[in-house]
C-alpha cells in the first residue's frame, strides 16, 4: 500500500468518514508508533503502528460495499444499546468487520441501503455537495391536488430553511391513497414524511429503491449483494 494520509486509512477502516479521520487527527485521537499524530501525516501500515483512541487501527483486506434491502423496524446503525435489531445484523458474521451505513434509512422505511468499508466512498454519498440522486415509492394518504404535487415539486421550507427542488411523479391512487414516485438531491431528517405531513397527505408506507444508479431491482427484503465497482458511474469519481 505504501504511506497514505492517515485520515485516508483512519476512513478506509469503516470507522468513519475522511472528513471526521481529520477532526480525530486534530482532536489527538490518532497516534503512530506511539507518537501523536498530525493533520497531514503519512504512515504506512505494512511498517507503522497507527491506533485510534489507544486501539490498533485494522484495516480490511480489500475494499467492499454492499446493497442492503433494509426491512422495516431495523435500525440503519452498527450498533443498538438497546439491543434493537440493526442492519449489521442481516449480514454473514464474516463481512462486518468494518463495514458502516452509508446513510440512513429510518427505522419505520425500508429499502435501499449501501454499507461499506469505503470511507472516501461514504464522504461522496453523504456530503450535501455532490447531491447524489436518491429514488423512493410512497404512498400516502389521499389523493393530493396538481397544485399539491407543484408545491412539493419546488420544495417545502423544513426549519425555516428551503429544501431543494424534488422530481415527482404520480403513478397510482387505490383505495384512498396515492403512490408517487420521489427523486431527492438532499437528506434532511425524515424530509419526505414531514414534507408530506405539512401537505395534508401523511405517508402510509415510504421505500427507497435506488441510490445513484445503484437499483434494489428485484432484491428481497432482508437481502443483500455486493456492488461491483462498473455500477457506480459517476460516483466513481473521487472527490
Amino acid at each position: 500500500m505504501g504511506a497514505e494520509r492517515l485520515q485516508k486509512l483512519v476512513a478506509a477502516a469503516g470507522l468513519c468518514s475522511r472528513r471526521q479521520a481529520e477532526t480525530w487527527l486534530r482532536d489527538g485521537r490518532v497516534r503512530v508508533n506511539g507518537e501523536l499524530a498530525q493533520l497531514g501525516d503519512r504512515a504506512d501500515p505494512a511498517c507503522d503502528r497507527i491506533s485510534v483512541d489507544g486501539r490498533p487501527l485494522e484495516l480490511p483486506a480489500a475494499t467492499l460495499t454492499l446493497l442492503l434491502h433494509k426491512p422495516v423496524g431495523v435500525l440503519s446503525t452498527c450498533h443498538d444499546p438497546h439491543g434493537r435489531p440493526t442492519v449489521l445484523e442481516l449480514l454473514p458474521p464474516e463481512l462486518r468487520p468494518g463495514l458502516h451505513p452509508v446513510g440512513r434509512l429510518d427505522a419505520d422505511s425500508r429499502g435501499a441501503l449501501l454499507l461499506s468499508n469505503d470511507g472516501a466512498l461514504t464522504l461522496r454519498l453523504t456530503h450535501p455537495r455532490y447531491g447524489h440522486r436518491k429514488t423512493y415509492r410512497v404512498w400516502v394518504e389521499g389523493l393530493p391536488r396538481t397544485a399539491t404535487l407543484e408545491r412539493w415539486r419546488a420544495g417545502v421550507p423544513l426549519d425555516g430553511l428551503p429544501s431543494l427542488p424534488v422530481e415527482l411523479r404520480r403513478l397510482r391512487h387505490h383505495r384512498g391513497a396515492t403512490l408517487l414516485e420521489l427523486v431527492l438531491r438532499e437528506g434532511r431528517n425524515r424530509q419526505i414524511r414531514r414534507t408530506a405531513e405539512i401537505l395534508g397527505h401523511p405517508v402510509l408506507d415510504l421505500s427507497r429503491i435506488a441510490i445513484g444508479p445503484v437499483s434494489l431491482g428485484d432484491l428481497a427484503e432482508g437481502a443483500w449483494r455486493r456492488v461491483e465497482p462498473g455500477e457506480w458511474g459517476p460516483l466513481a469519481v473521487a472527490p
